[in-house]
C-alpha cells in the first residue's frame, strides 16, 4: 500500500530506518510525523521484534495470519516497509542504494554489528557525504561499559529513575511506559534535526549518538543538580513533590485530586477557601511546609474529606488553584480535549481497516492563527508492504549525495 505523499516541515527528506523495538522506531516516527518519507527496513519473515510483542494482538475476522501487535502499531505510523536480508549480497546492495538517496539513517544495532555488515559510519558517509546518521545504544558507544545491551527497565534502574519513582525509598518503581526508550528516541530526533540544520550550512552530514542512559540522565532536571550542586541524593517521595508543598495527590470523599500550589499567593488562596491558617507553625513558608509535609497533607485532607472530587475541583477552580483528576487511559482518549489537540488520528490499515491511533504531539500555525501542514497520516505498514514500490523508485532515480561544500537539495529524490 502506497503511503500518502507527506506534507510538513520535513517534506522531501528521506529517512532510512534500520531500527527495531522502540527507541529508534519512535525517533523515526517523529520524523515521519513531520513529513519525512520514512523507509523502514525489516527482517524478512518476522520483521521488527515488536510485531510479535503481545498480547494484545488484533486481527480482522480473528485471522491469526493477519494479526497485528498493538505495540508495533504504537511506534510505526507514517512509514513504508521493505524486507531486506542484510546478510545477503542483494539485501546489502539495496541498502547501499537507499543510503545513497537518503538524508537520514537511523540504527540501534549492538555496537559493531553494522560495521560487520559493511556499513560502518565511515562507509555510510563515504557513500553519501550529506547523510545524517543517528545511532542509539543502551549505555553509550564508548566508555567502560560502552556497547552494553540496553533494555528500558534495566536502563530506568541503572540511570536512577526508579530510585526516584515509587511510594518511598524502599519501593522503587518503573515508570508505566518505556520512558527510557521514548526519551532516547526523542533526544535522537532532536539531534537529527540539529544536524540537518548544520548540513544546510556546510553540505556535510555527521553521526549523532545517544543512548537510553543519556536520555534518562538528560531529564534528571532539579534532581540532578540537587546532587551535583547540593550533594543531596534524591529518593522516591510517592505522589508529592520533594521541593514544593503542597504539590501532589490528596484524598477526598470519593477518591483523590491533585493540586499544585507553586507560590505563596496560591497558598494564601487555598487556605482562605478551605479555612486553613496560612501562618500556622510549620506552614508559613514553602521551606517549612516541605519539612513538615505530613502535617500539611493531614490538614489539607481533613479539609477535603467531606467533599467529592467533582465538587472539590469546582471549588479549587473558583479559588484559582491549579488542580486535576487522575484519569485512566480510557478516560483520556474519550476526553474531547484530547481529540481537539490532534492527539488522536484515524487511519486506514491494510488489514485492520479503519483504526484510531494516538497522534503526534505537535501542531503548526501561521501568523494569522490558521493551522498549517495538517497532514493525512498513514497507518503502520504490514511487513514488506512497500518493497516493490521502493525498488521501483530506486530503479528510476539516481543518487545525488551532497558533496564537499555543496548544500543539499531537499526533495530531489522524491518519487
Amino acid at each position: 500500500m502506497q503511503i500518502p505523499v507527506p506534507s510538513g516541515p520535513l517534506a522531501g527528506l528521506v529517512v532510512v530506518d534500520l531500527t527495531r523495538a522502540l527507541a529508534g522506531p519512535h525517533a523515526a516516527m517523529m520524523l515521519g510525523d513531520l513529513g519525512a518519507r520514512v523507509i523502514k527496513v525489516e527482517v524478512p519473515g518476522t520483521g521488527d521484534d515488536t510485531r510479535g510483542w503481545g498480547p494484545p494482538f488484533v486481527s480482522p475476522d480473528d485471522d491469526p495470519q493477519a494479526r497485528q501487535s498493538t505495540y508495533f502499531l504504537s511506534c510505526n505510523r507514517n512509514k513504508e516497509s521493505i524486507a531486506l536480508d542484510l546478510k545477503s549480497d542483494e539485501g546489502r546492495a539495496t541498502l547501499t542504494e537507499l543510503v545513497r538517496r537518503a538524508d537520514v539513517l537511523l540504527e540501534n544495532f549492538r555496537t559493531g554489528v553494522l560495521d560487520r555488515l559493511g556499513f560502518a559510519p565511515e562507509r555510510l558517509l563515504e557513500l553519501n557525504p550529506g547523510l545524517v546518521v543517528l545511532s542509539i545504544s543502551g549505555f553509550g558507544h564508548d566508555g567502560p561499559e560502552g556497547g552494553r545491551a540496553g533494555y528500558d527497565q534495566i536502563a530506568q534502574g541503572e540511570a536512577g529513575l526508579m530510585s526516584l519513582t515509587g511510594a518511598g525509598p524502599e519501593d522503587p518503581q518503573r515508570v508505566g511506559v518505556p520512558i527510557g526508550d521514548l526519551l532516547a528516541g526523542m533526544w535522537g530526533a532532536y539531534g537529527v534535526l540539529a544536524a540537518l540544520v548544520e548540513r544546510d550550512r556546510t553540505g556535510r552530514g555527521q553521526v549523532v549518538r545517544t543512548s537510553l542512559l543519556a536520555g534518562i540522565v538528560g531529564v534528571h532536571a532539579f534532581q540532578g543538580t540537587r546532587f551535583t550542586v547540593a550533594g543531596e541524593v534524591g529518593r522516591a517521595a510517592g505522589n508529592h513533590h520533594p521541593s514544593i508543598c503542597p504539590y501532589g495527590l490528596f484524598h477526598c470523599a470519593d477518591g483523590a485530586v491533585q493540586i499544585s500550589v507553586g507560590s505563596e499567593g496560591l497558598w494564601q488562596r487555598l487556605c482562605a477557601e478551605f479555612g486553613l491558617d496560612p501562618a500556622a507553625a510549620g506552614m508559613a513558608s514553602n521551606a517549612e511546609r516541605v519539612h513538615h509535609r505530613e502535617q500539611v497533607i493531614a490538614a489539607i485532607e481533613a479539609a477535603f474529606e467531606t467533599l467529592d472530587a467533582e465538587a472539590l475541583l469546582a471549588r479549587l477552580a473558583v479559588a484559582g488553584i491549579p488542580a486535576g483528576r487522575v484519569r485512566d487511559l480510557g478516560e483520556v482518549y474519550d476526553w474531547e480535549q484530547t481529540r481537539s489537540q490532534g492527539l488522536l488520528v484515524d487511519v486506514e490499515h491494510a488489514t485492520l481497516g479503519s483504526i484510531t491511533l494516538p497522534g503526534p504531539p505537535l501542531r503548526f500555525f501561521a501568523a494569522d492563527g490558521e493551522e498549517v501542514t495538517k497532514r493525512v497520516h498513514a497507518a503502520p505498514p504490514v511487513l514488506d508492504a512497500d518493497g516493490d514500490v521502493i525498488r521501483q523508485w530506486l530503479d528510476r532515480t539516481q543518487p545525488e549525495p551532497a558533496g564537499e561544500g555543496d548544500l543539499p537539495l531537499h526533495g530531489k529524490h522524491r518519487p
